[in-house]
């Protein structure tokens, strides 16, 4: 469950990535004059961006958790996040139902850009497109098979999606509503008990709901149409907006600020521009998301004393019914925008009010970032001795990234100890076979200000802004596609051969040559002399085979479960150097739907060489009057350079039997 969650917050990045752009374009517009065009066209050009939120992140959800990250992935999240929006809408809902819209339950017009249904569309896309995307369907229907199934079953499931959520969703809107209504009532309480839902529920998207009632008149309040109006009581109408602006002005960029002085100092840089950026968003727009995302998974107890925050700023300014209204956000557009509106109350002290609230974020996030040791970005502590720096080797003709992913890839123990490369913002997340076998010197010596160990099987490397570039140099070392030679030591004329040693970690490189082991235990045999023409004439590739005395199959390389076929006779296997393996268990058994074969892999295991992978049952298919000859091919023969088999023998299932280079 953890590893999921992290792989979610790490494909939220994506979609987040976007907003400050929008959000600068939507501020700058709305401080020209709204009669310029150019001023419209800057804001609806960010709110192209703004108002899709949700289908951002259906989109990036599908593509990140998808095991491929495949562009597949992506057109069945947009798939399925249009279906419920769509048909949930009011305008469609009205005619599927035959009733008329004021008849309708208010919440269906809250469901269009809801971010909970963006994000549960991106993760059920992505479940499916795992689960469908190597189905192979019947011949007639065969143009619909793999990656082309995963929309299609997106639509289907989420119709299924939308059905539940037509009786479900008026449950938790008219939830959230009552709660709201009820807080209400509660004067500057009630404000501060809003601002502090506010912030709590916008990972979920319900805090629309919520602001609904505050801000607009499902309730009777009608906050930020009465104010803009000018229809309500100076001092009050405004209470439930006038908080945000000492926060997204001042509070957030402080926060921003205790978090960039925790920083490590030679990490303060990457870390700078990103908080800078958020910073920026914040204080002139009023768009908090770019900021609040970068912590609100790697340190979510900030992010609860940030709502905390919150719910005081609002109280505090209702109490003291210093009030303002914001038609976009509270950023300084905004402010700027409402200084003059006629119920505005004294709304110069909110910048007082901003000031201190920049004192209570800074200091209240730098406390709990030191006392709680917080992984906020740049800050995991160095040792003296993990300082020690692995020069570039610039003759290698390799860019910094790859010479940085080489060092950190020797370090974790290579392809035989690595499953999952991923990466956030500013961190690589790795999934280990154990990350006991890391050699953490090494990987701060890396030139990274650090790491943290978060289990047997989970790891934190924390690189900075351009982590996306290490983690893609890291997945060409995992694959294949780059040689991972060592990388030789720089040390000084003094420095002693255990140093040496020691700066150079002893870790398992992509090998150069490929040793092949018997699938199984029986004859071996050339793939040449198997009876079938296809296997036999190397249309598919050179290899072997093994005729067989008992069902007990072995991986006859170690690397990767690329895929496995439906029926289960066949399987393949890509190797840490990019060989490519077919495993294919007896001939012409794809007609026996599967029966024969018990597998103990799945698709995208990381096996190794000797592995059981399944255990067949050849009485069942000698009854069948089919051979059960067990080969092995290299389908990518144009990356091999040379192929040696042993002579004619028997042999013993994981026995080597050859090589290929």
């Amino acid at each position: 469950m953890k590893t999921y969650f992290q792989r979610m917050g790490q494909s939220l990045m994506l979609p987040i990535a976007t907003l400050p752009a929008a959000a600068i374009l939507v501020g700058i517009g709305n401080y020209l004059p709204k009669g310029w065009i150019f001023a419209n066209f800057l804001i609806q050009g960010g709110d192209v961006v703004l108002n899709h939120l949700a289908l951002l992140f259906a989109v990036g959800l599908a593509i990140g958790m998808a095991s491929n990250k495949d562009g597949a992935a992506a057109i069945a999240g947009v798939v399925a996040y249009e279906v419920p929006i769509t048909m949930l809408s009011p305008k469609v809902l009205t005619q599927i139902v035959n009733i008329k819209a004021s008849h309708l339950n208010a919440a269906f017009s809250a469901i269009d850009n809801n971010v909970l249904i963006g994000i549960s569309a991106g993760l059920i896309a992505a479940a499916l497109y795992n689960r469908f995307h190597e189905v192979k369907l019947p011949m007639a229907l065969s143009f619909f098979s793999g990656k082309r199934l995963v929309p299609i079953m997106a639509a289907f499931v989420m119709l299924v999606f939308t059905a539940v959520m037509y009786f479900v969703w008026p449950f938790l809107y008219d939830a959230i509503v009552l709660f709201a209504t009820s807080i209400s009532k509660m004067g500057f309480v009630g404000a501060a008990l809003y601002g502090f839902f506010n912030r709590l529920l916008i990972p979920t998207g319900l805090h629309h709901a919520l602001n609904s009632v505050f801000w607009f008149n499902v309730a009777g309040i009608n906050d930020i149409g009465n104010f803009w109006a000018s229809k309500g009581i100076k001092g009050v109408t405004g209470m439930y907006e006038a908080g945000f602006f000492p926060i997204m002005m001042f509070g957030l960029p402080a926060g921003a600020y205790a978090i960039y002085r925790n920083a490590l100092p030679e990490r303060k840089k990457e870390t700078g521009s990103l908080m800078l950026a958020g910073a920026f968003a914040s204080f002139f727009t009023g768009v908090t998301e770019p900021l609040e995302f970068s912590f609100m998974f790697v340190a979510w107890p900030l992010y609860v004393l940030h709502a905390v925050f919150m719910g005081l700023s609002l109280g505090f300014a209702a109490f003291m019914h210093w009030t303002a209204s914001f038609s976009f956000s509270g950023g300084l557009v905004d402010y700027l925008l409402s200084f003059r509106m006629p119920l505005a109350n004294q709304p110069y002290m909110l910048l007082v009010q901003g000031l201190v609230m920049a004192v209570i974020y800074y200091f209240g996030f730098d406390f709990a970032i030191k006392k709680f040791d917080l992984k906020t970005p740049g800050r995991e502590p160095l040792t003296a001795a993990d300082e020690a720096a692995v020069a570039d080797d610039a003759t290698s003709g390799d860019d910094k990234y790859m010479r940085q992913a080489k060092k950190i890839f020797a370090a974790i123990g290579g392809t035989a100890n690595i499953s999952v490369i991923n990466n956030c913002t500013t961190r690589l997340r790795l999934q280990l076979k154990d990350t006991g076998k890391v050699d953490q010197a090494a990987v701060k010596a890396a030139g990274v200000p650090g790491l943290n160990v978060l289990d047997v099987h989970n790891i934190h490397i924390v690189i900075g802004t351009e982590v996306q570039f290490v983690a893609e140099a890291l997945q060409k070392l995992f694959s294949g596609q780059v040689s991972a030679e060592p990388v030789a030591a720089v040390v000084d004329d003094t420095a002693t051969a255990t140093t040496a040693t020691m700066a150079t970690p002893a870790a398992e490189a992509v090998p150069v040559t490929t040793v092949l082991q018997a699938p199984a235990t029986g004859k071996l045999v050339p793939i040449s002399d198997v009876d079938d023409a296809t296997f036999a004439q190397k249309l598919l590739g050179d290899g072997y085979a093994v005729e067989p005395t008992n069902g007990e199959i072995v991986a006859p390389v170690s690397g990767e479960v690329t895929s496995i076929f439906p029926t289960k006779h066949a399987l393949g296997i890509k190797t840490a150097s990019g060989l490519e393996i077919l495993l294919h268990m007896g001939i012409n058994t794809v007609e026996m739907n599967g029966e024969p074969f018990d597998l103990h892999v799945e698709s995208g295991d990381q096996i190794a060489a000797g592995t059981a992978v399944a255990t067949v049952d050849l009485a069942m298919i000698k009854a069948a009057d089919k051979a059960t000859t067990m080969m092995v091919v290299m389908t990518n023969m144009d990356q091999v350079h040379d192929f040696q088999l042993n002579q004619t023998q028997t042999v013993t299932a994981g026995e080597i039997v050859g090589a290929a280079e």
